[in-house]
């Protein structure tokens, strides 16, 4: 019984966080339009502490080096293994499904049953 309880209490190490599966499933996400919505990089390329890339005018994608300061940048809003504690997660969330109140670029999922907002918390969850 000991034994159990133990490892109950043990922390639990983080997963990692894997850029492959960032730059195929949550890099384009922030590259999305949504209706009524600017993207993700519009407003967070500049003027915010979330600061991404610019994208290359023309361009519909990162290059790996944009990719990799992009991927360094997403981190510092992640905890990795814990979806409900990660700003990239709850500032777009609707604050009545657990999101933050108040967010610029308005809310981009009204629950966290949204596809999107389930490939994100997959990744933070250390899934590829």
């Amino acid at each position: 019984m000991w034994f159990i309880v133990f490892l109950l209490l043990w922390p639990q190490t983080p997963p990692e966080l894997d850029f492959n599966a960032y730059r195929a499933h949550v890099e384009p996400l922030l590259l999305e339009k949504r209706p009524g919505h600017a993207r993700c990089v519009v407003c967070h390329s500049t003027g915010t502490a979330f600061r991404l890339q610019p994208l290359p005018k023309g361009q519909a994608a990162y290059s790996e080096e944009a990719s990799r300061k992009n991927f360094d940048m997403v981190k510092k809003f992640v905890r990795a293994g814990h979806p409900d504690e990660s700003r990239l997660l709850l500032m777009p969330l609707a604050h009545e499904a657990g999101g933050t109140e108040f967010h610029p670029g308005g809310k981009h999922w009204e629950t966290r049953d949204d596809p999107e907002w389930k490939t994100l918390a997959d990744w933070v969850n250390g899934g590829r």
